[in-house]
């Protein structure tokens, strides 16, 4: 299993929010010293998502608490995170992310929802047992529009 996941909770594939956690994604493997990293994006597990037992949810559900660092990526939906990403999460046991460093990513139009729904994000994530970072990653507008650069200057904040 690759020591960092990618999670990404909008429900709409090849979406600016994806690309922003990917870019996250890319920079911590390489800081880890790691090529690659896996990716969970709940857009393909739409349908799965709601099936129980359902494989490829399983397997996603297995990456995502086999992580060492977790990146959680969501729009931000009435000031909190997709309801697609808190199917998928809903379905860990409980302390499922004990000893996971865990990371939320929120993408917003406004920085205040996105500020609202990282904290709720944080939350949730430190409920499952994950160590939570001091602060998430935000972006709003246009800083979408270069998610390179935006998870550049975060990496940078938080690899030391």
């Amino acid at each position: 299993m690759a020591e960092v996941v990618v999670v990404s909770g909008h429900p709409d594939p090849a979406s600016s929010t994806l690309k922003l956690a990917t870019a996250l994604g890319e920079r911590l493997a390489a800081s880890r010293g790691e090529g690659s990293f896996t990716t969970v994006d709940v857009a393909e597990l739409r349908p799965g998502l709601l099936v129980p037992a359902d494989p490829d949810t399983s397997e996603a559900l297995l990456n995502v608490q086999d992580a060492a660092v977790l990146i959680v990526a969501t729009p931000a939906w009435r000031s909190t995170f997709s309801g697609a990403l808190k199917v998928l999460l809903d379905q860990l046991p409980a302390n499922a992310l004990a000893g996971v460093l865990a990371i939320p990513v929120v993408t917003a139009d406004l920085q205040e929802q996105a500020d609202a729904a990282e904290a709720a994000l944080a939350r949730l994530l430190s409920e499952l047992g994950a160590d939570v970072v001091d602060f998430g990653l935000t972006a709003v507008g246009t800083e979408l529009t270069d998610p390179g650069t935006v998870a550049d200057l975060y990496a940078s904040a938080i690899i030391r």
